[in-house]
């Protein structure tokens, strides 16, 4: 490990309050980087560039953008110097309830907007895909209704969040088993439209 610094250990949850840092996520790009730093891995803004079709001063632009809020920060583990790579500050991120008040019900919309994006997007691409390349059904999309007290529902968040952190030690871009591929995890407990 000589030459190389020790990476401070991440929190598990970065809680976002500020209506402006939830509004910074509302971009696409911004939201492919953050799906990517969030599932562990590091990037340079040419790394980063690359998955979202910018050019490398655009993404150092979101990127400075997003490390403006702590959203992402520079990895403190890398010796080259010409161009730092990025990494999150936490295994997961999530807007704060307290955020959907007045102004920041605006910017939770905004980025329930590019959030659900991609979730459409890897939504059709499951339906459309052939039953055979679907691992013998590995992957699974429900929806169920519940009844719950608020007190419930922050009890089955905190299992469910539980229960992902217990499988992301194992399962994790770093660490994970042979011939694993990539599978998106998406929770919701939201209250039904009236």
């Amino acid at each position: 490990m000589s030459g190389m610094a020790r990476r401070p250990a991440l929190k598990n949850t970065l809680t976002l309050t500020d209506p402006k840092a939830i509004r910074a996520l509302a971009h696409p790009a911004r939201q492919r980087v953050i799906d990517e730093l969030y599932s562990g891995a590091v990037l340079t803004a040419t790394d980063a560039a690359a998955l979202c079709h910018l050019t490398p001063s655009a993404m150092s632009y979101h990127l400075r953008a997003l490390e403006k809020w702590g959203i992402v920060v520079r990895d403190e583990g890398a010796t080259d110097g010409r161009e730092r790579p990025w990494r999150a500050p936490a295994r997961n991120l999530q807007i704060s309830r307290a955020a959907n008040a007045g102004s920041g019900t605006v910017a939770a919309k905004a980025f329930a907007s590019s959030l659900m994006a991609p979730l459409l997007e890897d939504v059709e691409a499951w339906a459309g895909r052939d039953r055979g390349e679907d691992h013998h059904g590995a992957s699974d999309i429900m929806k169920d209704r519940l009844w719950l007290t608020p007190d419930q529902a922050v009890e089955l968040n905190e299992t469910v969040r539980a229960l992902l952190e217990a499988w992301n030690e194992d399962h994790s871009t770093t660490r994970h088993a042979e011939g694993a591929e990539p599978m998106n995890v998406f929770w919701s407990l939201l209250p039904q439209r009236p």
